[in-house]
């Protein structure tokens, strides 16, 4: 599945699969009245109706990802869904440039606005963990500050800031865990990374 594929694809796919087998590899639950997922997505509960082609989560923050955002979110939500593998994080991380379609990270509108998580929260390191909180991430220990967010329960993704100092200006990075490639193509996996940076934006 490519972005290129389309949402229309996407869910005539999800309409044909058994609710158990994505409840399992995608660790989202299901509700059999009316018919929908209800997956975990940056601390909110999106639901997921497929007969009715429907993503819903009324917060501030789901207007965000689902409306804002609903050109990365949409497709990346439905694509989590047709095609998690029941394969648990490693903790080994990733740089997006070491994927094997990596160089779409290095050039022109696929390149993540890291720069600007860098410029807001480069002096603003409780509002960086702060904001992450709201997500529903969790603080590391790496860098200045980092965080570990849930676009998707097996895909989790860490986001590493570092402070200017004399001689640096701030810093921020992206790390993906190793096993993001088994459960999303690599075009999905650039857009959930999109999403998650734009949502701390």
């Amino acid at each position: 599945m490519s972005l290129s594929t389309g949402e229309e694809q996407a869910w005539k796919i999800l309409a044909d699969l058994n609710p158990e087998d994505v409840s399992k590899r995608a660790e989202v639950a299901f509700d059999k009245g009316p018919c929908h997922y209800v997956l975990r997505s940056f601390g909110l509960d999106i639901l997921v109706f497929p007969t009715e082609k429907k993503i819903r989560n009324n917060s501030p923050t789901g207007e965000i990802l689902l409306n804002k955002l609903s050109y990365f979110s949409k497709i990346s939500i439905l694509c989590y869904l047709n095609s998690a593998k029941d394969i648990l994080p490693t903790g080994k991380l990733e740089k997006p440039e070491d994927l094997s379609a990596g160089q779409i990270y290095l050039k022109g509108s696929h390149i993540l606005p890291l720069d600007e998580i860098a410029k807001k929260y480069g002096d603003d390191i409780k509002g960086f963990l702060k904001r992450g909180k709201e997500l529903g991430g969790e603080p590391l220990g790496y860098g200045d500050a980092s965080l570990r967010l849930f676009p998707f329960s097996r895909i989790p993704v860490t986001l590493l800031l570092w402070k200017s100092d004399d001689e640096y200006p701030p810093r921020a990075d992206l790390l993906f865990d190793s096993t993001c490639k088994l459960h999303l193509p690599e075009d999905i996996v650039w857009s959930t990374a999109m999403m998650s940076v734009l949502m701390m934006l």
